[in-house]
């Protein structure tokens, strides 16, 4: 069955379809990992866009859930050059293209992947309508791509109740954004008494846990919409408590401190993505999937950046009140890419005291 995927400014790519048969209007985002399509799918920030993966095969290796990072998949679209039909792997239980279907994702393959990329980094992250009927009018596809905003997301994806993990080490609240498995994984192997909260919980009842340390997750849209969550941060700040916060965490954390965010012409979406720590001179290679960034020139007194992006120079971390908080852009849990940050998650271990007394 054929499939069009029509953007806002009137390009049409033609493949063919996969995943269920439904029409969707998204963002239209690229990513370029040459694996993990399990973990990009089911990574909550990415809720409400379409995934374009530059690598040209998809599928090749199957599904396993145990790898996913949340509960289900939450992309809007997903769009691949070649899915492969049969995959080939002893861990594998069910197929890509069954496994879009069963969650009701739409997707295209087919269309050539390198040229949308191309068309993405020089006109700008576009929305796009993805559809297989064949009377679709073009200005009608247009309008409603033009219409469609990411918006009411984070509340979306986000766990309803307080979820308690329990451990021997310090005790760390985690505000739920849309927290990636891998946040959780890495706190609870090195001990961490983690309580996971909704996004909407009031930091009173956050402390009511009396924590060593709080994180905040990474998630998905535009981190200005996001008013609850920026003045629950700013009481949680002014707590004295060390925080340690995540992509959407970082900018929230940034907001609430009274800096300003920005939208990137393309974003950030790949697990190649080369970091410089100013402290050391030292240059990490992170996983990234973000479209929306701090602005440097508007970092509070009690902030100072503390990584820069190597390939454009942006924020992508910041410490305040001299360490006690501090903030990254990029995914330091990784899953999928590099774990060369993972050490983050120690620091944030010895900022709170290390272990905590049973």
């Amino acid at each position: 069955m054929k499939a069009y995927l029509i953007l806002e400014d009137g390009t049409v790519f033609e493949g063919e379809r996969i995943g269920a048969d439904r029409d969707t209007v998204c963002e239209v985002v690229f990513n370029t990992a040459m694996a993990g399509y399990l973990e990009v799918l089911t990574d909550p920030s990415y809720a409400g866009q379409g995934v374009t993966m530059t690598y040209p095969l998809m599928g090749n290796y199957g599904i396993n859930e145990e790898d996913a990072e949340s509960r289900q998949p939450w992309a809007s679209a997903f769009i691949v050059q070649q899915v492969a039909r049969r995959a080939s792997n002893y861990r594998s239980r069910e197929e890509l293209d069954a496994y879009l279907t069963r969650y009701d994702i739409p997707g295209i393959a087919g269309l050539d992947t390198r040229a949308l990329t191309r068309h993405l980094r020089t006109r700008g992250t576009m929305n796009g309508m993805l559809t297989s009927r064949t009377d679709w009018n073009i200005q009608a596809c247009v309008k409603l791509a033009r219409d469609y905003r990411v918006r009411g997301v984070v509340a979306r994806v986000s766990r309803k109740e307080m979820e308690h993990f329990p451990g021997q080490g310090p005790r760390v609240a985690l505000m739920d954004y849309g927290a990636k498995n891998s946040i959780l994984k890495s706190l609870r192997r090195r001990g961490c008494d983690l309580y996971v909260f909704p996004q909407d919980a009031p930091a009173e009842e956050v402390l009511a846990v009396k924590p060593d340390g709080i994180m905040l997750s990474n998630g998905p849209g535009d981190p200005e919409e996001c008013t609850g969550p920026i003045a629950c941060v700013r009481k949680l700040y002014e707590s004295g408590i060390p925080i340690f916060g995540i992509c959407l965490g970082h900018q929230i954390t940034a907001l609430a401190l009274g800096a300003r965010t920005e939208k990137m012409e393309y974003g950030h979406r790949g697990v190649n993505h080369p970091v410089k720590e100013l402290a050391t001179g030292r240059v990490y290679i992170t996983s990234q999937n973000h479209g929306y960034v701090v602005r440097g020139d508007s970092v509070p007194g009690e902030g100072r950046v503390s990584f820069v992006n190597v390939n454009d120079g942006t924020v992508e971390g910041v410490s305040y009140d001299g360490g006690r908080v501090f903030t990254v852009q990029f995914h330091p849990e990784a899953s999928p890419g590099p774990v060369d940050t993972g050490f983050l998650f120690d620091r944030f271990i010895h900022v709170m005291g290390g272990k905590r007394d049973a």
